[in-house]
């Protein structure tokens, strides 16, 4: 069976779930704040604001990089918001930072019962990931804290419990880039957020590998255009020492006209069509992925960056797979998802941190960084070459 992740059966199992998304930043909060309560993050000048939810899980709904008026980055479902439903399967609300746990399959999965088929009749995801709300501990003008206990049983019967704090934070740009080296340029406007999740053994037993464990998973769900391009830095390598460069055979095999690696004269980067117009999903190992990812939509001129806490001393990540697998933690360490417009026009760029083997009372912290930037092509041109390795004319006229 191919590896069949969160995308996929919201695409079954929520079909009704269809959405149009708001022109802008100021229509978005407007809504939202119509059907649940919100923290709106900001800076002094306004411009910079972030849309969060503690009702769901403390997400991340949106943000803008020029005010109320201004692009309203996540992708929001209003058809399913607005109904007031509560679907069996999995709420699909949108946000372009989501607090998520793995893995979703095979004999350590969180969303199947102990010893249920691997379907999409017996798939559920855990109500304190979906539906339950993260209990807000502090807030001021530029950040937002959350914390929620969680009891987990896993496909093979083991118990977890875990104590989640969550933080968002809006963060200055201009100290985000040059984190990665680059200098924001003076006429181009810019958000940049982070969440830095941390999950505490609460419980009185060791996580054993033999048992299963767990990670944090971050997912982000953008609005789509017809020129959104997903672009993913890589590690060189032979496949028999690093393995495949990429994993694109979740939905069936992407096609070459969807999925390029390399642009013909620089290697070392991959480009992924995210124009919302064809099912397809992509996942990168550690022995291939790099701590920065990203996309461009050269259509309203954004380019879009995601860091993430990304730990060189282990290999262990967990794996999705819906059934009983031979090799549990080879799984992915980041991951791109493309919808068809079933769904709704977005795509996802994702990360996870490795399988957690906690011993009672320890904690990992995982950070999650998104950086939105908009201005001309000559502005973000630098920094796309300088976090991305690719300028935005290869990104812009790849797939043509």
């Amino acid at each position: 069976m191919k590896l069949i992740t969160f995308s996929i059966t919201i695409l079954t199992a929520m079909s009704t779930c269809l959405s149009g998304n708001a022109a802008n930043f100021g229509d978005d909060l407007k809504f939202l704040n119509q059907h649940v309560d919100v923290v709106v993050l900001r800076d002094k000048s306004s411009q910079a604001q972030v849309i969060v939810v503690p009702a769901w899980q403390g997400r991340v709904m949106t943000s803008t990089a020029r005010g109320a008026s201004g692009d309203s980055f996540g992708w929001v479902n209003r058809k399913l918001i607005a109904s007031g439903k509560k679907e069996p399967h999995i709420n699909v609300f949108g946000g372009e930072d989501r607090f998520w746990l793995g893995p979703e399959g095979g004999q350590f999965s969180i969303f199947f019962a102990k010893d249920v088929p691997f379907d999409l009749e017996h798939w559920f995801t855990p109500a304190s990931i979906d539906t339950e709300p993260f209990e807000v501990v502090s807030q001021s003008a530029s950040q937002v804290s959350f914390q929620r206990a969680i009891h987990l049983v896993n496909y093979s019967g083991t118990e977890f419990d875990l104590k989640v704090n969550r933080e968002v934070r809006l963060l200055k740009a201009h100290e985000s880039l040059t984190d990665l080296g680059v200098t924001l340029p003076s006429g181009t406007n810019a958000v940049a957020f982070e969440s830095v999740n941390t999950i505490e053994n609460s419980g009185t037993q060791a996580w054993q590998k033999k048992t299963g464990l767990l990670s944090i998973w971050i997912l982000g769900m953008f609005n789509a255009s017809s020129e959104s391009v997903v672009v993913i830095p890589f590690e060189h390598g032979l496949e028999s020492e690093r393995g495949a460069i990429v994993n694109d055979t979740y939905f069936g095999k992407v096609p070459a006209d969807r999925l390029v690696i390399g642009d013909g004269s620089k290697k070392g980067v991959l480009f992924f069509r995210a124009d919302a117009k064809y099912r397809s999903k992509i996942g990168l190992s550690p022995h291939r992925a790099k701590s920065v990812l990203g996309s461009y939509d050269a259509a309203n001129r954004t380019l879009t960056l995601v860091k993430f806490t990304f730990p060189k001393d282990t290999t262990e990540y967990v794996n999705s797979m819906w059934e009983l697998q031979e090799n549990p933690f080879s799984g992915d360490t980041v991951n791109s998802y493309n919808d068809d417009g079933k769904m709704g026009h977005f795509y996802e760029l994702e990360s996870s941190s490795p399988a957690l083997a906690l011993q009672p009372g320890e904690s990992v912290v995982h950070r999650h960084q998104t950086i939105h930037l908009q201005g001309s092509e000559k502005e973000l041109d630098a920094i796309s070459q300088a976090t991305l390795g690719v300028r935005l004319d290869a990104i812009r006229n790849v797939f043509k």
